[in-house]
């Protein structure tokens, strides 16, 4: 039996050693602090990562006092992507100033790790570091004037008041992942790559 490329439900979180763009080394470890820890895939250039970063913040900052750590990652192959490399990380974090670390994958090894389909993608983790919640961050990501449904914060809510999460997955809205000597379109097709 072939293992499904995305991490499943109920399975721990890959360990990882990033640099991030406060020029320090990350682990998983690192964070262990965090009763909740709420990784998620990311980069520079997708407008559906730039047009949901502002709920991303309101998320983070809402659960912030509860315990709840959000870690970016950006395995992007800047070859593919040039916006998307770490010195366009630094300077959009100094710009933005994000509540999350924000770390970058070079090898794409962790993202290979946790399966990540898209930018942006979610994987919420327990304290246990077992995996609770996948996916869509919103219904919307690309056009916030639309969002109905904020599943990332549904799952959030639930957990942190001990009950069983309704949806504990749903599919990834946004840009493919851009692998490192991959064709953009080995992966279902997406508007990401018009742009």
């Amino acid at each position: 039996m072939t293992k499904k490329f995305t991490l499943t439900l109920g399975e721990s979180a890959p360990d990882f050693h990033l640099l991030g763009t406060d020029g320090k080394m990350h682990a998983l470890k690192d964070f262990s602090q965090a009763p909740v820890l709420v990784i998620f895939f990311t980069c520079n250039h997708c407008p559906y990562v730039i047009n949901s970063d502002e709920s991303t913040r309101k998320t983070a900052e809402r659960f912030k006092s509860k315990g709840v750590l959000f870690v970016g990652i950006n395995a992007n192959s800047a070859h593919t992507k040039p916006e998307d490399s770490y010195e366009h990380m630094i300077e959009r974090m100094q710009q933005y100033k994000f509540p999350w670390h924000y770390l970058h994958d070079a090898t794409q090894e962790v993202a290979k790790a946790y399966g990540a389909l898209r930018t942006p993608h979610f994987f919420v983790f327990d304290q246990a570091r077992k995996l609770i919640y996948t996916g869509r961050g919103v219904d919307s990501p690309r056009d916030s004037s639309k969002v109905t449904v904020h599943d990332l914060d549904n799952a959030l809510e639930e957990h942190l008041a001990g009950k069983t999460i309704t949806t504990p997955l749903t599919n990834p809205i946004g840009c493919n992942v851009k692998w490192e000597g991959k064709d953009k379109h080995w992966m279902p097709e997406d508007a990401c790559d018009l742009v």
